[in-house]
């Protein structure tokens, strides 16, 4: 067999493979392979058609892009094709792009204008406006011809179904993605979950199956947005640069990226690639590289097309973060907590820059809903510091010994029993019991794995801050019977770490010397340093500043926290269940009596004083058929808990009472004929009382905090201080600081190295502060 035969073989096998993966991704919007292993596949077919130009036919992948419209919408044609971009995948092929347009504009010494922006991961789709409204949406197909999307288009919010302003062609046909953000997606998958329903792999495939719904309110339903990048067919004066021409689309109230840029020469484009780079998981929406476009519109037209694709533009892909690899094994660790995770063994694969070998799959809820066995080919996902996640399983791939993952019947680390949990939901009146996703070790502080896990959690950064007590350290304290408590490390001696592997005098010296420092910790960062489940450190923060002194958080009734804001009943009761536990109890005492002594302890948060009501009082009761309407009605009608538990039993004046149904009547005799239910509203109102928040407890006056209701925003490098600190810093004096920039947002503080958060402050006309001003008001209102 000749050269030529094997390269013809291994073509036609190539072009029928990345047939069949373009089908998956652009038709049935299910791909089977990630996008790293797609590249590779067309970059081979690419070159052995290079090596043997007369293999090359029209109907070959690298001459077309996409696959064939679906036939359940109508077809529309491009008339300008609707052309794919070629890619960079290092910066020698950037570089050779560069190369390429200063040689084809003879330009050997001259520097180029280029826009650049990110790509976004959606679907490209146009759409064509005339008289300044909107006629005709259609995807990309094929690059020739589309699916009519129109009906579907319509619903996406930020496209406007007649362009703004003045001065827009008759005819223009907008080039665009459409996406659906990180947050609509993850909101779009709970929900299909907490219905039953099947979830999406990525955003991408979210946005793609969205819009190729057949009943339009789906699409309506769905959380997409559209991004304009370009234009095709225009009647009428458009501006002379590809950036002028955005901005024009802006004018006419086309979205245009908010990271649009224009930069002078590829030194500048590379610049723009680190930064993007660098900001990549910070984005609202998945990004898989950036585009640089030539900028001038004329020599766009000077440097012309390829078969598919521009010369004048590029894609310079960022590393991939999916890869193919096989899962060998599963192992399951133990978390502070408890929770069994299983965690898989991969085949070392090379995701976004690096080598992967584990990847969690969280639960066994997780690991049925994926279908996943021992031995499958994966496709595997790391994002930035995120840890790597088996997201696919390749089911044609599956080897015939493939073996089911099975929960263990004993703790791997300790030999206790393993239980699965139970989910509690609380309504009116009433609590399901089902059972939950995660299995537990019983063993508790008993299992190592959880005493390391908590104590590392115990001494971390943002709780007990102990400097030096990193996870090898804490490992050999438990190991060697040191430390069986947190409360454990106040005790240690000089004596006891001195002959421990890798301590020495001074090293010694040092841990103790942490420890001590932690002895005065803010209220805020105890609570969380206990390891409460679901309270986080903002959770921690509300039940310090809210109730005032650990005293009253150990005591707090599940009811009572629920007038914290944010603090929901099943949190309270966690909470709750947490300071009622002897264990817990014990280890709180011990610390304390060991020599921590909380620090901004106090009087409860003015804010709160006399907060509650008695119609709240009795809506959160869960009396069956009273709600927040029924309970100020029996509120007005009784005036006090006791006159309410009287009237109960009253059943002709209960009968006349304004604003309760016949069944509401009822449950209400029958919650206080009960004596559970009279000592448990008894022990709500006592602790009101207790606690200053009682209707009839003194008033007090909030001592005025300087930022009271403002929302700021900490963004870029902070050189003086940590953003931590600066977040603190805002908190102690009222402010809440938000992630975002939004129209209510009172202020943006913008360090070095700021980016889209200064950017959106600019367009909305949010102050902004830089770092030396921001010092300066600190101490103003610091006095």
């Amino acid at each position: 067999m000749t050269d030529a035969q094997t390269a013809a073989e291994r073509i036609a096998r190539l072009r029928s493979e990345i047939d069949e993966h373009n089908y998956r991704y652009y038709v049935l919007d299910a791909p089977s392979v990630p996008d790293a292993e797609y590249d590779r596949l067309f970059y081979e077919l690419k070159a052995l058609e290079a090596e043997h130009p007369e293999l090359v036919t029209p109907e070959s992948p690298t001459q077309r892009v996409g696959g064939a419209a679906l036939a359940a919408f109508g077809q529309v044609r491009h008339e300008l094709p609707m052309l794919s971009l070629g890619n960079a995948f290092a910066e020698e092929d950037l570089l050779d792009f560069d190369r390429r347009v200063r040689e084809g504009l003879g330009l050997d010494g001259g520097i180029v204008d280029y826009s650049c922006e990110p790509k976004l991961d959606g679907l490209a789709v146009s759409l064509l406006y005339e008289n300044g409204q909107l006629v005709c949406g259609a995807t990309r197909g094929d690059g020739s011809t589309g699916e009519d999307i129109t009906a579907n288009v319509r619903t996406v919010r930020n496209i406007p179904l007649r362009l703004h302003g003045e001065g827009w062609p008759v005819l223009l046909e907008v080039r665009g993605e459409i996406y659906m953000p990180r947050a609509g997606f993850e909101a779009l998958n709970a929900r299909a979950v907490e219905n039953g329903g099947k979830t999406f792999a990525n955003p991408r495939n979210a946005a793609a199956g969205s819009l190729r719904q057949l009943d339009p309110k789906i699409a309506a339903s769905r959380p997409l947005e559209f991004c304009a990048y370009g234009i095709g067919r225009s009647a009428g004066e458009l501006p002379d640069s590809h950036i002028g021409i955005l901005q024009a689309l802006k004018d006419w109230g086309l979205p245009i990226s908010r990271e649009l840029k224009a930069v002078r020469g590829i030194e500048a484009c590379r610049a723009y690639y680190g930064e993007i780079g660098a900001r990549r998981d910070a984005l609202p929406y998945e990004i898989d590289g950036v585009v640089f476009k030539v900028d001038s519109v004329a020599r766009q037209q000077e440097l012309g097309f390829r078969a598919r694709e521009p010369r004048w533009a590029i894609a310079y892909k960022f590393p991939a973060q999916e890869e193919l690899t096989e899962l060998l094994g599963v192992e399951f660790q133990v978390g502070r907590t408890g929770a069994i995770t299983p965690v898989a063994r991969l085949r070392p694969v090379q995701v976004a820059g690096v080598t992967v070998s584990n990847a969690t799959l969280h639960n066994l809820d997780e690991v049925a809903r994926l279908g996943v066995m021992v031995g499958d080919t994966v496709i595997v996902r790391r994002a930035g510091d995120v840890i790597p996640q088996i997201v696919q399983v390749v089911p044609e791939r599956r080897p015939a010994d493939a073996r089911p993952i099975e929960v263990p019947p004993q703790c791997p680390v300790c030999g206790s029993a393993v239980e699965r949990t139970q989910l509690v939901r609380r309504g009116k009146g009433k609590a399901a019991v089902s059972e939950g996703a995660i299995y537990r070790c019983v063993g508790r502080l008993a299992c190592q794995a959880q005493l390391k896990q908590a104590i590392v959690h115990f001494v971390s950064r943002r709780a007990m801050d102990i400097d030096g007590l990193g996870e090898r350290i804490v490992e050999q304290l438990v190991d060697t019977g040191l430390v069986k408590s947190p409360a454990d490390l106040y005790i240690l001696t000089f004596e006891q770490l001195v002959v421990l592997d890798g301590f020495a005098e001074v090293s010694s010296n040092n841990l103790l010397a942490a420890i001590a420092a932690s002895r005065r910790p803010a209220l805020a960062r105890f609570v969380y340093a206990l390891g409460i489940p679901d309270v986080g450190e903002e959770t921690a923060k509300r039940l310090a500043r809210a109730l005032g002194s650990l005293s009253r958080i150990e005591k707090a009734l599940p009811e009572v926290l629920t007038w914290l804001p944010d603090v929901g009943l099943e949190v309270a009761h966690e909470i709750h269940s947490f300071f009622r536990d002897a264990h817990n109890r014990t280890v709180i005492e011990h610390l304390l009596a060991r020599g921590v002594e909380l620090q901004e302890e106090g009087e409860l948060q003015a804010e709160f004083a006399a907060c509650a009501s008695l119609d709240e009082l009795l809506d959160k009761l869960g009396i069956s058929g009273i709600a927040a309407t029924g309970a100020k009605k029996l509120a007005e009608a009784a005036g006090s808990l006791e006159a309410v538990i009287a009237l109960s039993q009253d059943w002709l004046s209960l009968s006349v009472t304004k604003g309760l149904s016949e069944k509401a009547r009822q449950a209400l005799r029958a919650f206080f004929a009960d004596a559970a239910g009279v000592e448990r509203a008894r022990a709500i109102e006592a602790q009101l009382r207790e606690f200053g928040m009682h209707w009839e407890s003194e008033r007090r006056s909030a001592v005025g905090l300087p930022l009271a209701g403002q929302t700021w925003v900490l963004t870029g490098t902070l050189e003086s201080m940590g953003r931590e600190q600066g977040k603190e810093k805002l908190e102690s004096l009222g402010a809440k600081v938000a992630g975002s920039v939004s129209a209510k947002t009172a202020c943006v503080v913008a360090g070095p190295g700021a980016g889209s958060k200064l950017a959106r402050a600019g367009e909305l006309g949010v102050k902004v502060l830089d770092e030396e001003a921001f010092l300066v008001l600190l101490r103003q209102l610091e006095g």
